[in-house]
């Protein structure tokens, strides 16, 4: 029997959609989105050693527009992650395992980490003046 011939299950085919494997999805997602966000504070850091210019240079990238959705992008990635973070940790106490409390705790999981995402950034828009 060939390799080719060997079925390949489970696939995801297989599987019907649902909220909670969206929520896993997003949340594998955000872990990436993380390590792009710290490659980004990493490049900050270095242009703040590497003298005005260099600061002045990444300044000008992050205060862009398409910087600035990326920053929101990363923030919102951060809160979210850390929201379903906690959400498994009570999974790993045994809790919140029925479909019900794991349906409820996901749309917690993504109002909370887009409200604190929302202010995050009015309070930083705010404490610099809304510029």
């Amino acid at each position: 029997m060939a390799l080719v011939d060997r079925p390949l299950s489970p696939h995801l085919q297989v599987y019907r959609f649902i909220f909670t494997m969206m929520l896993s999805g997003l949340h594998r997602i955000t872990g990436v989105g993380l390590a792009v966000g710290a490659a980004l504070l990493v490049y900050w850091l270095i242009a703040i050693a590497a003298g005005p210019e260099a600061y002045s240079t990444a300044q000008a990238l992050f205060g862009s527009w398409l910087g600035r959705l990326v920053l929101f992008g990363v923030t919102l990635a951060l809160f979210y992650h850390l929201c379903t973070g906690v959400r498994h940790l009570l999974w790993d106490t045994g809790w919140g395992y029925d479909v019900k409390t794991a349906n409820a705790t996901g749309v917690v999981a993504v109002v909370v980490a887009v409200g604190l995402t929302l202010i995050t950034w009015i309070v930083a828009y705010a404490m610099r003046g809304g510029s």
